[in-house]
């Protein structure tokens, strides 16, 4: 392969790179957009293709909302919530579904620094390679460990070590994603690694 052409390649695998996130968050808005759109149509429907009504629904569902996260925030939990977790707790297959994503999106969202904020470094896959690992659960002295993949940090491995076998990191969930997300490129706690043995 000629000089040239490995240099093209390597721009244009750089500018690949550069542009990922800009596509990943407008795919995002997109989505969301959709959603809203769908959403307000449905309800300008049954509103009788009146704005108005339309505008006031939607009020009335911002203001729901925020009360249902101000009660989650200052008592933990919401009426309405354990009200639908009991229906959907009937319903087979749809609540196993229903009971992983939301421990998936407490652990990332928990205000319990001690297990869903660490971060630890593990020896994975051989002896003497460290990896960063979010702390998912623990069980007296064995950590159950989600060991991202870079750099689409939300697919990887789920493992079970010994207390033994990690190292404390003093990143948190956030510093450690953008870690894996920029293949390592980010790393504000390099000194950490003369930790590792």
């Amino acid at each position: 392969m000629s000089e040239l052409t490995k240099k093209l390649l390597n721009h244009f695998l750089i500018g690949v790179f550069a542009i990922i996130p800009i596509v990943i968050v407008l795919q995002i808005i997109i989505f969301v957009k959709g959603l809203v759109s769908d959403l307000f149509q449905i309800v300008y429907v049954f509103a009788e293709d009146n704005y108005l009504y339309t505008a006031i629904v939607f009020i009335i569902s911002f203001m729901l909302l925020v009360s249902i996260g101000s009660t989650i925030a200052q008592k933990g939990g919401s009426w309405i919530i354990k009200m639908f977790d009991f229906v959907i707790d009937k319903i087979p297959l749809l609540n196993t579904i229903y009971r992983v994503l939301k421990k998936v999106v407490n652990m990332f969202l928990s205000h319990d620094e001690a297990i869903a904020k660490e971060v630890v470094y593990l020896e994975y896959p051989k002896e003497g390679v460290w990896v960063p690992a979010y702390v998912t659960n623990r069980y007296d002295d064995k950590y159950i460990l989600f060991i991202p993949t870079s750099p689409n940090p939300t697919s990887g491995f789920t493992v079970i070590v010994d207390k033994s076998k990690i190292v404390k990191s003093a990143m948190n969930i956030e510093e450690a994603t953008s870690f894996i997300v920029s293949v390592g490129v980010d790393f504000d706690k390099a000194p950490e690694t003369n930790l590792l043995p």
